[in-house]
């Protein structure tokens, strides 16, 4: 019997014990059974622990709008999990995805897959079969153990390194630094979005002969004024326009940043006016991603751990001033307490909300509470998001902010509860 797409993905959450298992061995047996190599001539991949959709977004439009033909790989999904795999700019069909997951299905025989790395297979064998010129590929968890690490990279971009999934990648910023940077190749260029990135990942580089290429150090993101920001390396800058979503954030500077130095690395035509169009047209779902509602303004992202947080509130900071609520939805395996820290300057009031719909990680909004008790988030309790956001909105001035914020999950509960007020 033919499955559906909905069957698909059903079918392959079943076909491990476990969400996540690390490693490479499966996944690379099939992939040669199934005869993937390279998908592309170029392939840019992407790890970090923040930043990682939108520097892949602004290497897509770039490229792109230099005329290119890209791939890109991205998870997990807000809404829909054809946003996980895109050819040309458009999410693929579900008549595609069946195809690709069929593919795996008849290679792998008795291995056992995971969900993510059934669908790194399938986006590998899609990619493969469109005539590329790029290929984008964001990691899942880590780098050097994740599925789409069986793709040797052309250029490696590793944006941030911060404190998040210790359970899997180690419990301090050197350990975590190290799964991270191993996505690079030998004598292939490693882009560094942190200023000072953890000592690990700069002695691998070294020891594999990968050219380390820092943001601060070897390129540059530099504000010009409220409409501009400078690109620069030693002997060559370009003005661009700010990125057309969330302008003046700071780090979506540094994500553009990263992904002209990645694609500065290839051999391949780059032309100004292609990364002009490119950074101004980039844009990603849940990423400060705005909405307005009788002159309240809503803010969707999925920041989920404190160094997310931080930017956030480096956002906030940087625009003007309103009174700003935030309806917040963690995973019970985040540190809620380090997020609320890290923007209690920039909200003036709390609304929590239930996550129980996100499986076994989820969390009802009583016990969030609980962690978060003697905090600036001690507030009131809602079952789901968009309740919170309901009241939220209720109660809000009309020229106040709603910031609806923590996870992937909350992000996508959110715009369900916007897209179906439109």
């Amino acid at each position: 019997m033919s499955r559906t797409l909905p069957d698909w993905l059903a079918f392959i959450e079943r076909q491990h014990p476990n969400a996540i298992a690390m490693g490479l061995e499966r996944v690379r047996d099939v992939a040669a059974r199934m005869g993937l190599g390279k998908p592309a001539p170029h392939v840019v991949t992407v790890a970090g622990t923040n930043g990682k959709g939108s520097t892949v977004a602004f290497v897509e439009a770039i490229a792109r709008a230099q005329g290119l033909r890209v791939g890109a790989y991205t998870s997990p999904h807000l809404l829909r999990y054809n946003e996980r795999v895109r050819i040309d700019g458009r999410d693929v069909d579900d008549d595609a995805l069946i195809e690709g997951f069929e593919a795996v299905e008849a290679a792998r025989g008795n291995i056992p897959l995971t969900y993510f790395e059934y669908g790194t297979l399938c986006a590998l064998w899609l990619f493969a079969r469109a005539g590329l010129d790029l290929v984008v590929l964001e990691v899942g968890l880590g780098g050097r153990l994740d599925a789409v690490n069986i793709v040797d990279a052309d250029a490696a971009i590793v944006t941030t390194v911060g404190l998040d999934h210790q359970d899997w990648l180690g419990g301090d910023i050197e350990a975590i630094g190290f799964e991270k940077a191993g996505i690079a190749r030998p004598f292939k260029p490693l882009v560094l979005g942190d200023d000072d990135p953890p000592a690990s990942v700069l002695r691998h580089a070294y020891a594999i002969g990968a050219p380390a290429w820092r943001i601060a150090n070897d390129f540059f993101a530099e504000p010009v004024d409220a409409g501009h920001w400078r690109w620069r390396e030693v002997g060559y800058e370009m003005i661009l326009p700010l990125p057309m979503q969330a302008q003046g954030a700071p780090v979506q500077l540094r994500n553009a940043a990263c992904a002209i130095a990645a694609l500065r690395a290839l051999d391949l035509p780059l032309e100004e006016e292609a990364l002009a169009r490119g950074v101004a047209d980039a844009a990603v779902a849940g990423r400060l991603q705005r909405f307005e509602r009788a002159g309240v303004e809503i803010v969707v992202d999925v920041g989920h751990n404190p160094q997310a947080a931080a930017a956030l509130a480096g956002w906030l900071h940087s625009q003007p001033k309103r009174r700003t609520v935030a309806v917040y939805a963690a995973l019970a395996d985040k540190d809620a307490a380090g997020v609320v820290a890290a923007l209690a300057d920039e909200v003036d009031g709390w609304l929590l909300a239930g996550s129980l719909d996100a499986g076994p990680r989820g969390s009802d909004a009583a016990t969030l509470a609980q962690r978060l008790a003697g905090t600036a988030a001690a507030a009131g309790c809602h079952a789901d998001v968009a309740g919170a956001l309901a009241a939220a909105l209720a109660r809000a001035a009309p020229d106040g902010r709603v910031l609806a914020f923590g996870s992937f999950h909350a992000a996508a509960e959110a715009l369900r509860y916007l897209n179906a007020a439109d």
